[in-house]
């Protein structure tokens, strides 16, 4: 499919243009502004507003560094309900309002978090830069619109800016990330070696592998390798022979090691930093991967949703821990056997529309009353099959917005959710006692969180990284309905509480997100500055738009302007 109906308007907000609809022109991007504007971000929501540093002051809100007495200004789009929704120019107050470029603002936030920290990170800066430097080598190089004959594919790749609330979203490590980014619609084909049987290690169905893969010899199998990580490995061993480039090529998706191939996708290590983490494929996570499959399918069997399982994987057993880990691949389960379009949660929520999966294209020129009903068809198909895999089986999905596809019909409509990446799924010790007692100690470690942890991580994955960011893209093309939106999710998390009412705990929790209790927001920024794994995460705390917020609250709790406010 490589387009979308788009419904005619009833009731416009705001006036509708005559005519038939028009592409939507994507805004003009530019590096660093994006990486201000995500700086900035991480600041007002980590630091000023967890210290009544914030205050709206229309049309901008005001923002306060108080360690290094510094006051920031950005122009609000519209009022917080979850987190300000800010534009630039970002200014600074000196003598009277001056442009404060990122490399200004990366210094002042490095600053104010070493005062507020006790501790330096000379690495932060360097970060920021190579984050900014990539992404604008990606605007460069990437060719918008482009002329794209899988829109799934198209949304894999277009993610040009990445997270809003990351100090550094495209930071990338290396020297050889361009030739395989996908935002620059890299395709590749995959290197492959032939090792020898008693040197494979293996587990699960991974005949994709031997169906993709060139003949070898007798006493031969076929393993795939990303010729990135092939460069960075150099194997050295007799059991391993270098085959070379074969077969169809590969198309990098959104998490840069995991590419699409014909009817599947194939998860390889990357011995690189990508954002926060070198991205490999530890031991007790392919084994893992395997195992959690199987345990979810009744799992899925039950729910409303589909799952992209990972049924296997192969590595070599020769040459230690570093050839093992390093290629290994993990074969995922493809999209074509869903119903609709697939699209990429991440490029739907994407605010600057380089994507015709954006919302800002998908649903350009759309009456209010379409865009409430498309609303309410996507929170109906992502939010209730995660709250009841945790509350009514242990499972601790990871919906961020990488994490889920959502299928569309030919009208753009959704219809279905799809989870995938096992990475980051974990399962509660309780329910799953007898089933981890089975694995081995690391490996049931790993796939587990204990149910603290787990409801955090579900309530900020999927309400606070995911639904804000499409409610968000929503409420840019009409204002006026943000609260209506999260009254219509309010109404989802309601029914949910009323059909797990049963489960011990179950309903408890869920009241307490319809009472108001504040959402747990993950800190990347300062987890960055502490360079802690993304699994010991901090998180801070931001509102919650499911309570019935009052228009004329004060945000997180401020009151007064800065003693400046004279020259606000």
């Amino acid at each position: 499919m490589t387009s979308l109906a788009r419904p005619a308007p009833s009731w416009p907000c705001p006036p509708a243009p005559t005519g038939p609809p028009r592409p939507r022109a994507a805004p003009r991007l530019d590096a660093g502004e994006v990486t201000a504007l995500a700086l900035l971000n991480c600041a007002v929501r980590e630091i000023c507003a967890p210290g009544h540093q914030l205050w709206p002051v229309e049309p901008y809100l005001v923002v306060r560094l108080p360690r290094v007495d510094v006051t920031l200004r950005a122009r609000l789009l519209r009022p917080q309900v979850m987190t300000p929704r800010l534009t630039g120019p970002i200014e600074e107050l000196r003598d009277g309002w001056t442009p404060l470029g990122w490399r200004r603002l990366a210094g002042l936030i490095a600053a104010e978090l070493e005062l507020l920290t006790g501790a330096a990170n000379p690495e932060f800066t360097a970060q920021v830069t190579a984050s900014h430097d990539a992404m604008a080598i990606m605007i460069r190089k990437g060719r918008w619109p482009r002329e794209q004959a899988d829109l799934y594919l198209e949304s894999e790749q277009s993610l040009v800016v990445g997270h809003r609330f990351h100090p550094s979203p495209k930071s990338r490590q290396g020297a050889d990330w361009l030739r395989y980014a996908p935002e620059t619609g890299a395709r590749f084909p995959l290197h492959w070696l032939a090792v020898r049987e008693d040197a494979i290690a293996e587990e699960g169905d991974v005949s994709l592998l031997d169906r993709l893969g060139p003949p070898v010899r007798d006493g031969y199998r076929v393993l795939p390798a990303h010729p990135w990580q092939l460069s960075l490995l150099r194997p050295e061993s007799e059991a391993v022979i270098d085959l070379g480039p074969y077969g169809p090529e590969a198309v990098p998706t959104s998490s840069v090691r995991t590419v699409y191939v014909p009817d599947a996708f194939l998860k390889f290590s990357l011995d690189v930093r990508i954002t926060n983490c070198v991205r490999k494929n530890a031991w007790y996570e392919l084994a893992g991967a395997v195992a959690l499959t199987r345990a979810l399918r009744p799992v899925f069997d039950g729910l409303p949703a589909g799952l992209l399982g990972e049924p296997g994987y192969r590595t070599v057993s020769a040459g230690g821990p570093r050839l093992h880990e390093g290629l290994s691949v993990i074969v995922r389960e493809g999209v074509t056997g869903f119903a609709g379009t697939p699209l990429l949660a991440a490029a739907i929520a994407d605010p600057y529309g380089r994507s015709d999966a954006a919302v800002a294209r998908l649903l350009h020129d759309a009456s209010p009353d379409h865009l409430l009903a498309w609303w309410d068809a996507y929170v109906r198909h992502v939010a209730p099959p995660v709250l009841r895999a945790y509350l009514a089986h242990g499972v601790v999905l990871e919906p961020h917005l990488q994490n889920v596809l959502v299928s569309v019909d030919d009208d753009g409509m959704p219809i279905q959710a799809i989870f995938r990446d096992l990475e980051g799924t974990k399962l509660l010790p309780g329910p799953w006692a007898s089933f981890l007692a089975d694995l081995p100690g690391p490996v049931a470690q790993a796939m587990t969180y204990d149910p603290g942890r787990g409801w955090d991580r579900v309530v900020y994955c999927l309400f606070v990284n995911h639904l804000s960011e499409v409610a968000a893209a929503v409420a840019d093309l009409c204002p006026a309905l943000e609260r209506e939106l999260w009254r219509l999710a309010r109404h989802h998390v309601a029914r949910c509480a009323g059909e797990t009412s049963a489960v011990p705990g179950g309903a408890g929790r869920l009241r307490a997100l319809l009472a108001g209790v504040p959402l747990p927001a993950k800190s990347n920024l300062r987890t960055r500055w502490a360079r802690d794994p993304d699994r010991e995460a901090a998180y801070v705390s931001v509102p919650n738009p499911l309570a019935d917020l009052g228009a004329d609250a004060a945000p997180n709790g401020a009151t007064a302007p800065p003693t400046s406010g004279s020259a606000l």
